[in-house]
C-alpha cells in the first residue's frame, strides 16, 4: 500500500473544536437526563430520548454511529431511548467534488486522475466516517474508492470522550450494567474503523477464510491504490437485503443460510466475526445465489478459548448443567459468578441459543417482530441484574452479543424458516480449540495481521 505521512492524526485543534460542538449538543440532553433521574416519569424518558436523538443527529460522525450501535443492544438503553436512537440515519450528507479531489490528491498524488479511466463525481454511498465513489481502472475493472472524511481521528477521540461521560451517567443512575469494559471495546473497534490499511487486510482475511464458500464473496483490495485513508476495492454489484423481504420463501431461506455461513463459519473455524451485521454491509445478486460482504471496518478477532466457551455453553444448556454454564461464562470473562448471576445470564443464553437447540425448521424467534427481537428477555435480565447487584460486561462479549442480535433481526426481517440447529451442529462438529488457534494464526500471518 502507499505509505504516506498522516498529518490528520488526532490534531488537537480539530479535537477541541469537535468536543465543543458535540458537547454543546449533548449538554441539554444530559442535564434533562440527570433531572429526570430524580423526578422521573415515562413522559420525561420520552422527552430526553428525543433530545438525545436531536443532539446526536446534529453531531453526525462517530458518536452518531456509536448511538446507533447501542440502540441495537436490547434493553441496554430504556425502550424510549433505543427506539429514538434507532431512528438516526446512518447516511450523512456526502462531501462535494472539491473535497474528493483534495483527498485523492493527498492520498495518490497530483496525477491521481490518470490512475482511472472514469471516476464518479457523486458519492455512490455516504456514511458517518466516509463516502464511496465508483470508478473504473485501465484494465476494465470497476472499483469502489472509500474516502475517509477529514479529521476523523480527532472526531473519534472527541466523541469517545463525550460517550465515556454519557455512559458514566447511565452507570450511576441505572446500575444494572457496568459499561466500563464495554466502552473500551467500542472505543478500540471504532479506532480500528479508521485504519483502512487494516480493513484491507481483514478483507483479504475473509477471502481466505471463505475460500471454500463460493456463494459468499468479498471484494478484492487494490493495494497500489489504497492508503490509510483511502481504500480501493473491486466493485461488487448487488441488491440490499431489504429488496428480498417479499421474495419467495425459498429465496429468503437461501439468503438466511448464506448469512449463517458468512457469520458462523469464520467464527467457529477461525474465531473471527463480522461485528457489524448492519443490513447495508451485505448485498446479493438478483436471484440471491451469491452474498456479497462489503464492509470490514468492524471485525473482532477472538482468542480460540472464547469460541470454546461458545460451544461449551450450548452443550451445558442442553444438558441443563448449571456448573457448565458457569464455567462457560468464566471463559468469556464474566466475574463474581454467583448462583443468582449465573441464573440471570442463563435467561439471556437460552434466548440466544434457543434456535440452535431446537432441531426443527422454524423462524429465529416465533411470533416476534423484528424491532422487538430480544427485548422481552433483555427486560427480564435487566430487572434481575439490578436485584443481584449488576454485572460488568466483559469486552469480548460485546460484539459477539451485538452481532448475534443483529443477525437474528435480519432473519426476522427476512421471515426465514430454516433448521438452525442442524446448521450449527455441522459447524461445531469435531470442534478443536487447538486446531482453531492454528488456523487463525496461519490465516492472520498470511495477510500480515
Amino acid at each position: 500500500m502507499t505509505d504516506r505521512k498522516d498529518p490528520e492524526r488526532n490534531r488537537f485543534s480539530a479535537r477541541a473544536g469537535r468536543m465543543a460542538s458535540v458537547g454543546a449538543n449533548l449538554a441539554g440532553a444530559a442535564l434533562s437526563f440527570g433531572a429526570n433521574s430524580m423526578f422521573g416519569s415515562a413522559e420525561g424518558d420520552e422527552r430526553i430520548a428525543r433530545a438525545l436523538k436531536e443532539a446526536l443527529g446534529r453531531s453526525k460522525g462517530p458518536l452518531m454511529k456509536v448511538a446507533q450501535m447501542l440502540s441495537t443492544i436490547p434493553d441496554f438503553l430504556p425502550e424510549e431511548y433505543a427506539s429514538e436512537l434507532a431512528g438516526l440515519q446512518a447516511h450523512a450528507p456526502s462531501m462535494g467534488w472539491a473535497f474528493v479531489q483534495r483527498r485523492m490528491r493527498a492520498e495518490l498524488g497530483d496525477d491521481w486522475g490518470g490512475r482511472f479511466t472514469a471516476f464518479g463525481r457523486e458519492a455512490a454511498h455516504a456514511a458517518s466516517l466516509g463516502q464511496v465513489h465508483k470508478a473504473k481502472l485501465h484494465d476494465g475493472r470497476f472499483v469502489a474508492c472509500k474516502l475517509q472524511y477529514p479529521d476523523m481521528a480527532s472526531a473519534v477521540e472527541a466523541d469517545l470522550s463525550q460517550l465515556h461521560a454519557l455512559m458514566g451517567l447511565f452507570k450511576r443512575v441505572d446500575g444494572a450494567i457496568d459499561p466500563d469494559d464495554m466502552f473500551e471495546e467500542i472505543a478500540d473497534r471504532l479506532r480500528e474503523e479508521l485504519e483502512y490499511e487494516r480493513e484491507a487486510k481483514l478483507m483479504a482475511l475473509y477471502a481466505n477464510i471463505l475460500s471454500d464458500s463460493p456463494n459468499v464473496v468479498t471484494p478484492e483490495p487494490i493495494r497500489e491504490l489504497s492508503t490509510q485513508r483511502l481504500l480501493t476495492m473491486t466493485w461488487l454489484d448487488g441488491q440490499g437485503l431489504s429488496s428480498f423481504q417479499d421474495a419467495p420463501q425459498e429465496v429468503r431461506n437461501r439468503i438466511a443460510r448464506l448469512l449463517f455461513e458468512a457469520w458462523w463459519g469464520p467464527l467457529t473455524s477461525h474465531a473471527v466475526i463480522h461485528g457489524d451485521p448492519h443490513l447495508g454491509n451485505y448485498s446479493l445478486t438478483p436471484e440471491a445465489e451469491q452474498l456479497n460482504l462489503i464492509d470490514f471496518g468492524c471485525v473482532r478477532i477472538f482468542p480460540p478459548s472464547f469460541i470454546a466457551g461458545v460451544v461449551a455453553l450450548k452443550h451445558a444448556l442442553e444438558r441443563d448443567d448449571f456448573e457448565g454454564t458457569r464455567e462457560a461464562y468464566r471463559i468469556w470473562g464474566f466475574e463474581n459468578l454467583t448462583n443468582d448471576l449465573v441464573e440471570t445470564l442463563n435467561i439471556w443464553a437460552r434466548f440466544i441459543y434457543g434456535p440452535l437447540m431446537d432441531d426443527r425448521v422454524r423462524t429465529v424467534a416465533d411470533g416476534v417482530a423484528p424491532g422487538a427481537y430480544g427485548r422481552k428477555e433483555a427486560f427480564a435480565v435487566r430487572k434481575r441484574l439490578k436485584e443481584v447487584g449488576g454485572v460488568k460486561v466483559p469486552r469480548e462479549f460485546v460484539f459477539m452479543d451485538r452481532a448475534a442480535i443483529g443477525l437474528g433481526a435480519a432473519y426476522l426481517r427476512l421471515g426465514a424458516e430454516i433448521n438452525f440447529y442442524e446448521m450449527f451442529e455441522t459447524r461445531i462438529e469435531g470442534f478443536d480449540e487447538v486446531a482453531v488457534g492454528q488456523r487463525q494464526s496461519e490465516a492472520l500471518q498470511k495477510v500480515g495481521l
